[in-house]
């Protein structure tokens, strides 16, 4: 046990390494464009109050939306998708599977669940000990199961998901300002330098490196970024792009996809003035997405409260959406 806990810690510790890297890399980015290049280089005093002002505004916008994308805990399902402590009790005291079955479907049926799991099995978390609802997934690396989990990203050492997704993108298309904005400011003082025209000194090689530096990270962005727009529009997770969700009439890729400007309000929101601004503005609350071949659902808006599965007063399950519950339908035991 104790092996297993020094393992885990080595494990949180080591994976702050990618961050570590990336903030050691911006703040060089920072020292070597503020005062090698702007403070000792530039000799135009209105060239470098510009390059000083426009430089500082792309950085912060950077810095918070990086800072936006770490530190947004990843949204785990609400307490509807739990075991209650009573049903946790009759699951666990019930030693026929069968019967275990029908303790899960009786939960499943008053949660707005329409995904399956490949087999068609409804799908359960036995770590979680809840029911996953729709694109919701088990992250091994974050010991927890993230709404409309993307992907566990390294470089922000966090699950990119529902609470975050619209900051991950906001991180991506400011990064890639910065390295442009970088690259366009110093590319002629770059050329001055490599031909000879500026002194040598320490300015030089911070000058060069950044350059390089600026192109390696926009080209590898650009492609992440242009990946994630495709599947903004398309309404997919990256998860989603490599395995379809299954729905009780079967896989479907596009079974999430609503339109583009649906597709794009669900992840920035009505309010456009807040699109680029890393505040959470996306729609809904996570646990229920409208269904492209669902005329019904897919005209209704998301869910922002619990109205649709919440308990009434005398104990009854209200709009539980169970019409498309089949009883038959087994439970698994799915880790993902």
């Amino acid at each position: 046990m104790a092996l297993s806990r020094g393992l885990r810690c080595c494990q949180r510790v080591f994976s702050w390494i990618p961050v570590l890297i990336i903030t050691s890399v911006v703040l060089w980015s920072y020292y070597a464009y503020v005062f090698e290049l702007c403070l000792f280089t530039l000799t135009n005093t209105l060239e470098k109050v510009a390059y000083l002002l426009a430089f500082h505004i792309c950085f912060v916008m950077f810095s918070w939306t990086y800072w936006k994308s770490i530190f947004t805990p990843p949204a785990s399902p609400c307490k509807k998708f739990q075991l209650s402590y009573s049903d946790k009790q009759r699951y666990e005291m019930e030693e026929r599977p069968d019967a275990q079955k029908q303790i899960l479907v009786e939960i499943a049926k008053k949660l707005p669940i329409f995904t399956r799991a490949q087999s068609g099995a409804i799908r359960f978390c036995d770590r979680c000990q809840v029911l996953k609802p729709d694109r919701c997934h088990h992250c091994s690396v974050c010991e927890t199961c993230v709404l409309k989990m993307d992907h566990h990203c390294p470089w922000v050492n966090n699950c990119v998901g529902f609470s975050n997704y619209k900051f991950f993108l906001l991180f991506l298309s400011y990064s890639m300002l910065y390295c442009v904005f970088i690259a366009a400011t110093v590319f002629q003082y770059f050329l001055k330098f490599w031909v000879g025209d500026l002194p040598n000194g320490p300015a030089k090689f911070h000058v060069l490196f950044l350059m390089f530096v600026a192109l390696m990270f926009f080209v590898s962005l650009m492609f992440l970024f242009g990946y994630h727009c495709w599947l903004v529009a398309k309404n997919r997770s990256t998860l989603e792009a490599f395995s379809a969700p299954v729905f009780v009439s079967g896989p479907d890729r596009n079974g999430f996809n609503v339109g583009i400007r649906r597709n794009l309000l669900q992840v920035f929101g009505e309010n456009r003035r807040l699109w680029f601004i890393p505040v959470f503005t996306s729609e809904g609350n996570g646990h229920y997405f409208p269904l492209k071949n669902r005329s019904s659902e897919s005209h209704n808006p998301l869910l922002a409260n619990e109205d649709m599965w919440e308990e009434s007063d005398d104990g009854s399950e209200e709009g539980s959406l169970v019409e498309d519950h089949d009883p038959s339908v087994t439970i698994e035991m799915e880790e993902e």
